[in-house]
């Protein structure tokens, strides 16, 4: 979430910069519609998933159920976490790389520097540790309860949409695809079992991040460019 609000920033701080001509409408437009459609994808490989699971272990006893997905569910976690690192961090990465790039720091060849992936993955990593549990706590047990294998195919599904967004080099929000995907497997059980006021709550923040991110970044601009060039 923070790397998509930092991609943002970088598009509206360029638009400061250089006007609306800075902006690449393919990849700006390509971005846009991922991060739209991204929680609609995990929605339904969840909602998928979990009606498939369900027929399957129909005759399984809960218990035995429940214990089994609880090491499967190590497995999916995992795989969400790759998926995560895998895109998230990398549009944080993107911007530091670019911004040495355009300074002459990388010599001729465009890369991005080990140190560069190391201090995105640590900060990712430190920010969960740090102040990231409410938001665990929300996404694992306010939206909807998970039992072991819903949490399973939540993850499995947010697993896969990032996996298939990284391989078409398309940024999305993680934080967006789990939600929807956490809401596609408590939809799986029946409607009521989503807390829709939160997810509507949760709708409006993404909304709102989106405008919000952008006039800091417009103002961090006139603040920097007026001390630089007075």
């Amino acid at each position: 979430m923070a790397a998509s609000a930092a991609a943002r920033c970088e598009k509206i701080a360029g638009i400061a910069k250089a006007g609306f001509g800075a902006i690449i409408a393919s990849g700006f437009t390509k971005t846009a519609v991922a991060i739209v459609l991204s929680p609609g994808i995990g929605l339904l490989l969840a909602l998928f998933l979990m009606l498939v699971l369900s027929w399957a272990l129909r005759r399984a006893a809960p218990f035995a159920v429940d214990r089994q997905f609880r090491h499967w569910q190590l497995v999916s976690a995992a795989l969400y976490s790759l998926g995560h690192g895998g895109n998230d961090a990398q549009k944080t990465m993107g911007i530091i790389a670019v911004l040495l790039f355009s300074q002459g720091m990388l010599g001729e060849t465009f890369h991005v520097p080990f140190w560069v992936i190391i201090a995105c993955q640590l900060a990712m990593g430190m920010g969960t540790m740090m102040g990231g549990w409410r938001i665990v706590r929300t996404m694992g047990s306010r939206i909807t309860d998970l039992k072991p294998y819903q949490g399973f195919c939540a993850e499995t599904a947010g697993a896969i949409t990032l996996f298939g967004a990284t391989w078409l080099g398309i940024p999305v929000s993680t934080t967006h695809t789990i939600t929807g995907a956490i809401v596609g497997v408590g939809s799986a059980r029946r409607t009521s079992a989503v807390r829709w006021g939160l997810a509507g709550r949760i709708v409006w923040a993404w909304v709102l991040t989106i405008p919000a991110s952008g006039i800091v970044a417009w103002l961090s601009y006139l603040l920097v460019a007026s001390v630089l060039h007075p």
